[in-house]
């Protein structure tokens, strides 16, 4: 699993300007929410810093925000108390979670920002879907986004230096991504991202963190949805576009 802790205090500059706030975030999935039954119980397990999580809850949507990085969960529980919401949060990877939840007691469960490449390979992937797919009620909903593999392996290891400054909180940074990029599909890939803070002074500050990647094709995810119960109900993959979002339901 990936840690995250060093670029959890970092982590706003690599989230989209479109998704910055929790209530941007939020909307981002009005079409699956809309999907949810009055007094619904959400569960967000890949929470990050809680955009998603704390945007969910200001919709009156009881949510539970979950990470493997306790430093994430810190953030997102910071994040609710700031904005008044409600989220209960608790520090698990996606194998723990049966170990805090019921089965069957979620109706839609979210595992956004392309985290699911971080899962150890084939039997890591499908262990993490299954438990996500038992904490489902019948016809409970997985919202899932992931970057489109096959484009990312086809440019091969490379060096992307964003071509603009981020600003966030009054401060501007760089964002590099460094991608290591393994000889087979199978094989632990990795990624170091890294965030460098410059102030007004022309001081830097940088933050980075080497990620562990088994990047995986989306007929390889679609098998495994099936697999673990998961029917996919919509699908935006392109092999073309950067990323895609999958949304299948428990049968």
């Amino acid at each position: 699993m990936a840690g995250y802790d060093a670029l959890a205090e970092v982590y706003e500059w690599l989230i989209s300007d479109a998704k910055l706030t929790p209530a941007e975030f939020a909307a981002s999935f009005d079409d699956v929410l809309s999907l949810l039954p009055s007094n619904a119980h959400v569960l967000d397990c890949s929470c990050g810093t809680g955009q998603l999580a704390v945007g969910l809850a200001g919709l009156g949507i009881r949510v539970v925000a979950t990470d493997a990085s306790e430093a994430m969960v810190r953030r997102t529980a910071e994040l609710s108390d700031e904005l008044g919401t409600s989220v209960r949060t608790v520090r698990a990877d996606w194998e723990e979670l049966p170990d805090h939840f019921d089965d069957d007691t979620f109706d839609m469960v979210f595992c956004v920002g392309n985290s699911l490449h971080h899962a150890v390979g084939a039997r890591g992937r499908v262990a993490a879907l299954e438990s996500m797919s038992r904490l489902l009620r019948r016809g409970g909903r997985l919202v899932l986004t992931s970057r489109t593999w096959e484009l990312v392996r086809a440019r091969g290891s490379r060096l992307d230096i964003s071509d603009r400054l981020v600003r966030r909180n009054g401060r501007d940074a760089v964002v590099v991504y460094r991608w290591d990029i393994a000889p087979n599909w199978e094989d632990e890939h990795h990624i170091e991202i890294a965030v460098a803070q410059v102030d007004a002074a022309g001081s830097v500050l940088a933050r980075s963190e080497l990620l562990s990647s088994w990047p995986y094709r989306y007929e390889e995810l679609e098998a495994e949805l099936r697999r673990v119960g998961l029917r996919t109900e919509m699908s935006t993959f392109n092999p073309e576009a950067e990323n895609y979002m999958v949304v299948a339901a428990k049968v």
